[in-house]
């Protein structure tokens, strides 16, 4: 099993090809790095002696899971704040959230406060994650293949969705805590349920924004960066008794990253007709194309052309 599962792993990477930040020399053809054989080689060897020997201290000195002191299994008895393995956290978190609502109907119970928590919230949060490469790509309109990585901030609304979505789940995961928040800070328990039933729609749209924004600040900080320089943190005095702040420039390679990334307009709709007056097709989809894209793209801030460094470096300001 392992030997396949690491074989499907090469021919992934084989077919996905290699990705890295974009630094001077670095093109969509290209992998610049550390060879695999001697670096990698040792390092690989050096994680598995670290994994070898924790657990061979673990085996030798640590009790794990020792059953024999509590008896046959009983699934009557359960201790107090017991807890799911984390990665079904955020699934007990959804059931403890989700009220008790039940239907009846034709002789039949639809519990949603069951099938919410087990197939609605999972579907909400993991189906937009698989489609979300291919709704970009069509947002962008760009189907070449691509190695290079974006900077975080260069694409604030990406970045903000991620984020909101890392929120949302963090948030159901905490949930699923509630009786241990409860005594931990010696609240209520329905108090934070019920917090959280209302947070859950405030706080991820909150944090989706807050991350756009910061994006956004970040990006006019590197064009200002470019455009200006670094602060050194010395002022001096003009003749004419103005007082500035020395800025010293940046280097080319700085410059080439903070520069390079190109940033999509926000689609348009174009005409309804073609210029033989036909009505032209899929209209509808070209207007929703339209509307998202204008989400995506229409706060931007553009990156300085080459021309605006040359002509502000010729003016001798920095």
């Amino acid at each position: 099993m392992f030997l396949a599962l690491i074989t499907v792993h090469l021919m992934l990477v084989l077919y996905h090809k290699h990705t890295q930040y974009p630094l001077p020399g670095r093109t969509e053809k290209n992998a610049v790095g550390y060879p695999f054989f001697p670096v990698y080689t040792a390092k690989a060897g050096g994680f598995f002696f670290i994994t070898f020997g924790l657990t061979t201290l673990l085996s030798a000195f640590a009790t794990i899971n020792p059953v024999w002191l509590f008896g046959p299994y009983t699934p009557g008895k359960i201790s107090a704040g017991s807890q799911p393995d984390w990665y079904m956290g955020f699934l007990e978190g959804s059931l403890r959230l989700f009220p008790n609502w039940e239907t009846h109907l034709f002789g039949f119970t639809i519990p949603w406060n069951v099938v919410g928590p087990a197939l609605i919230i999972p579907g909400l949060l993991f189906t937009p994650l698989a489609i979300y490469p291919m709704l970009e790509r069509w947002v962008t309109g760009d189907n070449a293949e691509h190695h290079l990585l974006d900077r975080p901030r260069n694409v604030p609304t990406r970045t903000g969705l991620g984020v909101m979505a890392l929120t949302t789940w963090l948030m159901l995961l905490a949930v699923g805590a509630n009786d241990i928040l409860a005594v931990t800070f010696d609240l209520s328990i329905n108090a934070i349920t019920n917090a959280f039933r209302v947070l859950i729609f405030v706080i991820p749209p909150l944090s989706y924004v807050v991350t756009k924004r910061i994006c956004l600040g970040l990006q006019r900080r590197d064009r200002d960066l470019v455009l200006h320089g670094r602060e050194t943190g010395r002022i001096v005095r003009l003749p004419h008794g103005e007082m500035v702040e020395v800025h010293e420039p940046i280097s080319d390679a700085e410059k080439w990253q903070l520069t390079q990334h190109t940033l999509p307009r926000p689609a348009e709709v174009g005409p309804s007709t073609d210029i033989n007056g036909v009505p032209r097709r899929r209209m509808l989809a070209s207007k929703v194309r339209a509307k998202v894209s204008r989400f995506y793209f229409e706060d931007r801030v553009e990156p300085p052309t080459p021309g605006e460094v040359r002509e502000l470096e010729s003016s001798g300001h920095h």
